[in-house]
C-alpha cells in the first residue's frame, strides 16, 4: 500500500507499474501535501511571524533597487564580473518583511538543488526600505563590512568541512541578497543563472513557510552542504562546461539598436557573451527587435527600454530598466543618429539643431548617466561612439552632419 517514500531534505520518489501511473501518482501526493500545508497556513501562528515593516509601494521598491542594483553588482564582481537580477515578487517580500527572517535566513536552504544555485545562505542587508541612497560612497562604506563578514563566513565554512580532495574554494561573494522592504537580488555570472537562483531561492521561501506552518524548519547541516556543493563529480560538471565568451558577464547599452547599425552592433555583443539593452524612440519597432533577439537568443539575452537620447528622464528609465534587470551596465554604443543632406543655403537652424540635439548632446546624456552607474560599480566600463568619415573629411551638403560627427569624435 506504500506509494511513495519522501526523502528529507530531499525530494519524493513514487512508483506505479506503469510510467503513467507513477505520473500519476508523484502529482497526486504532491497535490495532498500541497493541500494539508495550506489547511494549516496561519494555524500555528502568524505566517513568518507576522508582519514586521511594510514593503515600499512597487514604484518606490524599482526605484531603490534600481539605485542599490550596480553598488551590489560591484561588491559581488570582486572575483568575476556577475550579472543581475531582481525581484519583488510578493512570496519573496511576505519573507523579507517578516519577523522570522533574521532567525530562519540565515540558517540556510534545506534542499541541494537550491543551495547549488543560491549558496548556502543569503546576504541580508541592514538598511532602512526608503532610506536614501544618493551619497553612493556612504552607502559603499557601511555595506562593505556585511560583505566582508559574509566571504569571511563562507571561507570559515569552506575550511572547517574541507576535505583532502577537496576542489578549491569558490567565488567567496553572496549570490543571493535581501533588501527588507524592497525585494530580492540575485547575481551570477550570466542572466540566465542569476534568474534561476532567484527563483530556488523563492523556492527555498516556500519550504520555510510550509515547514514553519506544521513544524519547525531546518536546513541541511553544514557538513552535509558542503559535501554535495563541492562533490567532485559536481566539480566535474563544472568543470566540462563551455568556457566563458570574450564579453560574458557584461551589459552593453546601444542606442538605437531597434534596427540598422545598431541592431548589428546589440547581435554581436550578444555572440560574445554580453547581455543588452535594446532602445528605440519607436515603440513598435522596439518590441520587433526585442522579439527578434528572444528568438535568436532567448529571452535572458536582452532587455528593452523605449529611449530618445535628449530626454534625460527617458534615459535615467532606461539605465534604471538595465539596473533591475542586469544589475547595471558596462558598454555604452552612442550609436543613434540621423543624416540630414543640405546645402548651406537649404540649411535651416531647425536641422542644424536636431543634428546636435541627437548626435552630440544625445552622446553627452548618455554617457554621463551611464558613467554615474560604472562610478557605483567600480568595475571600469567602456564608451563606444560611432561616427563617420564625415568627422575628418566632410562629403558635400553635409555642413550640419559633419560638423555633428566632428563633435562626436572629439
Amino acid at each position: 500500500n506504500i506509494r511513495g517514500i519522501m526523502l528529507g531534505s530531499h525530494g519524493l520518489f513514487t512508483w506505479g507499474d506503469t510510467a503513467y501511473e507513477s505520473y500519476i501518482n508523484t502529482l497526486e501526493v504532491i497535490e495532498k501535501c500541497a493541500e494539508y500545508l495550506e489547511q494549516n497556513y496561519g494555524k500555528k501562528g502568524p505566517v513568518f511571524g507576522g508582519a514586521k515593516l511594510q514593503s515600499l509601494p512597487q514604484e518606490d521598491r524599482k526605484k531603490q533597487a534600481a539605485a542599490l542594483a550596480p553598488i551590489l553588482r560591484g561588491f559581488c564582481s570582486s572575483q568575476t564580473q556577475m550579472i543581475g537580477h531582481f525581484t519583488d515578487d510578493a512570496r519573496v517580500l511576505e519573507f523579507i518583511n517578516s519577523n522570522d527572517l533574521d532567525r530562519l535566513a540565515p540558517l540556510g536552504t534545506s534542499c541541494p538543488d537550491h543551495f547549488l544555485r543560491t549558496k548556502i545562505s543569503p546576504l541580508v542587508l541592514d538598511l532602512e526600505a526608503g532610506e536614501d541612497l544618493s551619497d553612493v560612497a556612504a552607502i559603499k562604506e557601511r555595506l562593505a563590512p556585511a560583505f566582508e563578514a559574509y566571504r569571511k563566513m563562507y571561507e570559515d565554512y569552506y575550511n572547517t568541512c574541507k576535505h583532502p580532495n577537496s576542489p578549491g574554494i569558490r567565488d567567496a561573494n553572496p549570490v543571493i541578497i535581501l533588501f527588507k522592504g524592497v525585494g530580492m537580488f540575485a547575481f551570477a555570472k550570466d542572466k540566465q543563472t542569476a534568474r534561476v537562483a532567484a527563483e530556488f531561492y523563492t523556492n527555498a521561501i516556500n519550504v520555510m513557510k510550509g515547514a514553519e506552518a506544521v513544524s519547525e524548519y531546518t536546513s541541511l547541516p553544514r557538513q552535509e552542504a558542503f559535501d554535495i556543493e563541492y562533490w567532485l563529480l559536481e566539480e566535474a560538471k563544472l568543470q566540462r562546461m563551455p568556457k566563458p565568451k570574450a564579453l560574458s558577464g557584461r551589459v552593453a547599452l546601444i542606442t538605437g539598436s531597434a534596427g540598422g547599425i545598431g541592431k548589428a552592433i546589440a547581435k554581436k555583443l550578444v555572440s560574445e557573451g554580453a547581455v543588452v539593452v535594446l532602445n528605440d524612440m519607436n515603440a513598435e519597432r522596439l518590441e520587433t527587435a526585442g522579439e527578434e533577439f528572444k528568438g535568436l537568443f532567448g529571452k535572458d539575452s536582452y532587455t528593452t527600454a523605449v529611449m530618445d537620447v535628449t530626454n534625460t528622464d527617458q534615459i535615467q528609465a532606461a539605465m534604471d530598466i538595465a539596473a533591475l534587470a542586469f544589475g547595471g551596465v558596462d558598454i555604452i554604443v552612442n550609436n543613434a543618429g540621423l543624416s540630414i543632406s543640405k546645402t548651406i543655403a537649404d540649411h535651416t537652424t531647425k536641422d542644424w539643431d536636431l543634428l546636435y540635439d541627437v548626435l552630440v548632446k544625445g552622446q553627452f546624456l548618455v554617457t554621463q548617466a551611464a558613467a554615474a552607474v560604472m562610478k557605483k560599480q567600480d568595475i571600469g566600463g567602456d564608451i563606444i561612439n560611432i561616427v563617420s568619415k564625415n568627422a575628418l573629411v566632410s562629403g558635400p551638403n553635409n555642413a550640419g552632419y559633419g560638423s555633428a560627427k566632428a563633435a562626436q569624435l572629439h
